[in-house]
Parts: C-alpha cells; structure tokens; sequence
C-alpha cells in the first residue's frame, strides 16, 4: 500500500531519512498546488527525478550552466517532440554535449528539485515503491540522500536569513563595482542585470536560476559590498504584519483576475512565510492551480504563429512590463513561434500564454 500525508504532520527531511535508513527502492510524489515533483529511489540513494516547474527541466540548467545556447536547445526540443527520446540522449548523440557533463547536469538538477522542497510551506506526499516505469534512471550511481538532506536542511535555515536581508522579489539594487573588474563569470552576469536595474525576480529569469540561489548570490554579492539593495518603500512587515497579510492577499486576488498566476503564487508564499497556517493563502494556492489548467485549455493561441513586435524601441520604453513579460517580449525575434517560446521560457505554460495575450491585447505586439 502507498504510504501518503501531509509535509505539515511529516517533514520532507523525516521521509527521505526514512528511505536512506530502510534502503528503499520506489518513488515519492510531492505536490504543493500546481507544483509536483517526484523523486525516484534505488537502494535507499536518488536516482531519478522529475519536475513539473519548467525552471527545473534539464533543458533549463544546461542553459544556466551554459553548456547549450537558446537555438541548440530548440533544435533538440524539436527533435525530441518527433522522435520520442530522452533530451540528454539526443544531445550527446549530436555533439552539443558530452556524456560526462550530462551526467554532471542530471545529478545537479535532481539535487536542486529535492532541495526546493525543503522551502515548501507546505504539501502533500505519497510514496510507493518500484520505480515509475515510463521514468528511466537517470543517474547510475545515484545521490547519497544524507548529502541531500544536510543540503536541503541548510538552504531552509538561511532562506529565512536571505528572506529578511532580500525580502521582496522586486528589490532592485545600486552597483559599487561595475561588471568588468569581477572576476567570475556568473557573478559578472548577476552584477551587469543588476547594473541594467533589473529586479531580483527578473534577475532570476534572465538567468533562469530559483529564487533561492538567485537570492542567495546576491546576498553574496551584497554582503561583499557589490551591490546595495534600495529600500523597500513603506515596508511595514514588522509594525503591521496583519495589515502586510491583507494586503498581499489583495494583491494576489488581483493577480490572479489579471491571470498573472506565478506572479500570484509568490505573494501566497509571502503571507506562508508570515503565517505558514494561513488559510486563506493556502486556499488561494489551490484555486491558482485550477485557475491555471482552466486558462490552458481555453487558450486559442496558435502555436505556429510567429509573435511579432508592433512597437519601435521607444515607444516600448514608454511602456510598463513586469519582470516576466520582459522576459518574453525579449524572446519575440520574428523568428520564433509561439510553440517555440513555450518550449523555452522557464515558465508555467499557462503564465507564457496569458503574458503573450497581454501583448497581443495592449497591441505590442501582432501574430504572424
């Protein structure tokens, strides 16, 4: 029989604990509104995962790690789409990746989508054992899960750090340094984002890593006297956090009305980390996920158009774009359709296909 619960009465470090001590084979399914993830086992160490947040598809991290460029990605996407096979596979079989970095890719993003779980507010858990048999084990040696656990254990202990340091995903930040005199290459990217005053949460796009480490890098860079975050205007989380609940609760419902889902499910996560018991925010996470399957299925844009943009670089610097819909108007080249920004932005399909509407509404831009 299945063993199933809640994250609230069992711990996610409790169950993966649980597997290494027993020496399990079999495979946990986690879900927390719209989000599931499953993690496969093989003798008490992972082997195998599985995402459904599109920032934690393997595609995705070889575009953070650099290892492939947007156009490679597509072609392989494409190619996959057709023929049915494993990405990795097609990859390596074509040149653009070797066999060892793939591996080193696999393992790093099964790491990262058991870690994200530990910030999980809440959630639900089933296991079972055997391994999914449409799921194929992707790392042969597999990870050991006590490495895991101390990993995801440390992140929930300075998430909370980071959270009041970097409070808000729209902090925006002045630049001490200018990009050129840092040495590394990823820190360079963060600083130069940064420079171009990009948010935290646009920061994160760009570079399609998780708020966490996206978070966590900045704070590095703040804490070396890089970067300075502005101050939040007329944040009264510590002198109201009942009326900061209201209000962020508020703001999600409008969200929600103007179908910008992701954008709503940070703010439920902001009243979860004032109030993990809130009600109200944990009913408003189940209704997003519903929201956004219903929007799915009524979308009628087709895949085979080409975005194209109506408006010339200055009448686009008149207008005022979020952290994500910047990040999609940037994909729209009059090349790519909108099957193909689908593929690649490291976003809900859901959240991809209202921004797009959104654009085609206000008339930035048209469909060819």
């Amino acid at each position: 029989m299945p063993i199933q619960g809640d994250l609230d009465t069992m711990d996610v470090a409790d169950l993966l604990g649980w597997v290494e001590r027993r020496a399990r084979t079999g495979t946990l399914c986690l879900r927390r509104g719209a989000a599931e993830k499953r993690l496969g086992f093989d003798g008490g160490r992972l082997c195998a995962s599985w995402s459904n947040d599109p920032r934690e598809t393997l595609g995705q991290a070889l575009l953070r790690n650099q290892l492939l460029g947007e156009e490679e990605l597509l072609r392989a996407l494409l190619r996959q789409e057709s023929e049915h096979r494993l990405l990795g596979e097609i990859l390596v079989q074509e040149g653009v990746l070797g066999a060892e970095s793939l591996r080193y890719a696999l393992a790093g993003n099964a790491e990262e989508i058991a870690c994200d779980v530990f910030l999980w507010a809440d959630g639900t858990f089933t296991y079972g054992d055997g391994l999914h048999a449409d799921e194929p084990v992707l790392l042969d040696r597999g990870l050991d899960l006590g490495l895991v656990i101390e990993e995801g254990l440390h992140r929930r202990e300075q998430w909370s750090e980071l959270r009041r340091r970097l409070p808000s995903s729209e902090v925006r930040f002045h630049v001490r340094l200018v990009a050129s005199t840092i040495e590394d290459p990823v820190e360079r990217g963060l600083v130069a984002l940064a420079a171009a005053g990009r948010t935290l949460a646009s920061i994160s796009l760009e570079t399609r890593r998780s708020h966490y480490e996206t978070t966590l890098r900045l704070h590095a860079l703040v804490e070396r006297g890089v970067l300075v975050p502005d101050p939040p205007p007329g944040d009264s989380r510590e002198s109201d956090p009942v009326g900061t609940i209201q209000a962020l609760l508020a703001s999600a419902v409008e969200l929600r009305r103007e179908k910008r889902y992701e954008a709503a499910l940070v703010l439920y996560d902001e009243v979860l980390a004032l109030d993990r018991l809130d009600q109200e925010a944990r009913k408003g996470r189940l209704a997003v996920s519903e929201e956004q399957r219903q929007f799915k299925l009524a979308a009628r844009l087709p895949r085979d158009k080409v975005p194209l943009p109506r408006l010339g670089a200055v009448a686009l610097t008149r207008e005022s774009f979020d952290s994500q819909e910047g990040f999609v108007l940037s994909r729209i080249n009059g090349q790519w359709s909108v099957g193909a920004i689908l593929k690649l932005c490291p976003m809900p399909e859901a959240d991809t296909l209202a921004i797009l509407l959104r654009l085609l509404e206000r008339g930035v831009i048209e469909l060819a």
